[in-house]
């Protein structure tokens, strides 16, 4: 017998053996909802929203509704927890601690995971390596309701996570622990804007795994309607329970321990499947009076704002959108889109280029003060601001963005 097909046989190496159960011995049990539709216990789950809609702070409100026993948004009771929450890009201090607090939070059942200490060197969470370590944390800690993970794609290590098998097998870790400690695991990623009514399900950033092995994928995003700009949050898929209606929010200015900041306010339910709460009137146009190019820059624009800036990756999203490759490098050539070489595996990046955003008390832009509500909108209005630009070309910069064009008294469409 050959050495490989011995260990294909189990025998060589540990034991192996096919776990069969018979329905019968299963007994059956309902869902444990934390909040009934939208989050359950012991379960992963994942909430994508575009730059600047808000979605770590929504976040942080469901974990300000678990730690006070509080209500969801739609008047239910939220049940009494405590919440681990374990950012990559955002700093506890001035940034999430202080939202928290303008929202109520509890801040004594809140618990913040700064990295990993191994052999006296500090390194970023891995939940591949790690969950041991997380899961002995999260029985020290005790009743552990609510895990946010920002980004998820962060705590995935060295994975393509537009690669469906390894995307796959870097989620499941969490998805193991959600089963082990019954929390609810929210993993917070990127959403593509829409086009032309695309599944919002698509437009997850990244391998179609995200969605797939998610139980319950929420969506935030800002759509044009009638009475103006509106943020939305709305059920993209469920496995589990009903997978649509939504509620408006906004972000509203608050000050908490001294410190300006934003926090959540909760609107009015809505009803209507993800694609449409999603859609703002553009990508609706009945018309279809947007045509390949327009909707190339503005895919451009939302994924590399996003921080998707590999070339191949950006191939790749693009097909899925349905846009083709020649399309897609006019749209590039047209925004001026910028390639480099890197340095790690000899791949190509794009970049956008800087765009100065206005300063409307004046000509100066650097030092220009922005209250939490604006910062938080900043990126996305400077990036749909150089899309303008680009489309419309500036006899200086050729859309770049500069002084001379960023003016709040000139007109794109005149240039």
């Amino acid at each position: 017998m050959s050495k490989q097909l011995a260990r294909a046989l189990g025998a060589v190496s540990m034991p192996r053996r096919a776990n069969i159960v018979c329905g019968a011995d299963i007994n059956p049990s309902p869902i444990d909802w934390r909040w009934h539709g939208w989050l359950a216990a012991g379960k992963l789950h994942i909430l994508a929203g575009a730059p600047g809609t808000g979605k770590t702070t929504l976040a942080l409100s469901f974990a300000a509704a678990i730690t006070t026993n509080g209500h969801w948004p739609d008047g239910s009771k939220a049940p009494l927890g405590n919440v681990l929450v374990c950012s990559y890009e955002d700093d506890a201090g001035d940034t999430l601690v202080p939202r928290l607090a303008a929202m109520g939070a509890d801040l004594n059942r809140v618990h913040f995971l700064q990295g990993i200490t191994e052999n006296g060197e500090h390194r970023a969470f891995n939940a591949a390596q790690d969950l041991l370590l997380l899961t002995k944390e999260a029985d020290r800690i005790g009743n552990v309701a609510l895990i946010i993970v920002d980004p998820i794609v962060s705590a995935m290590g060295q994975v393509d996570s537009h690669k469906n098998l390894e995307t796959r097998q870097a989620l499941q870790p969490l998805a193991d622990f959600a089963t082990s400690t019954r929390a609810t695991v929210l993993g917070i990623t990127h959403l593509a804007k829409g086009t032309n009514g695309r599944d919002p399900l698509e437009r997850l950033l990244g391998s179609v795994a995200f969605g797939a092995l998610a139980r319950v994928v929420l969506g935030a995003a800002k759509v044009q309607d009638g009475d103006g700009e509106k943020r939305v949050v709305a059920r993209i898929k469920s496995n589990l329970g009903p997978d649509e209606g939504g509620f408006h929010y906004d972000l509203v200015q608050a000050v908490a321990k001294g410190i300006e900041t934003v926090s959540v306010a909760w609107g009015s339910p809505l009803e209507g499947t993800a694609r449409e709460l999603l859609a703002s009137e553009d990508d609706c146009d009945p018309t279809g009076s947007r045509d390949a190019m327009t909707e190339a820059k503005e895919f451009l624009v939302s994924v590399i704002g996003a921080g998707v800036t590999s070339a191949k990756a950006i191939y790749g999203e693009a097909s899925q959108a349905g846009i083709s490759k020649r399309t897609l490098e006019r749209a590039k050539a047209s925004l001026n889109i910028r390639s480099t070489r890197t340095r790690l595996d000899g791949g190509w990046e794009w970049c956008l280029p800087t765009l100065k955003v206005a300063n409307q008390q004046g000509p100066t832009t650097k030092n220009q003060e922005l209250n939490p509500v604006d910062r938080q909108d900043r990126q996305s209005d400077s990036l749909a601001t150089l899309a303008t630009l680009a489309e419309f070309g500036c006899p200086k910069c050729s859309g770049e963005g500069c002084d001379w064009c960023c003016d709040t008294g000139r007109n794109p469409a005149a240039l």
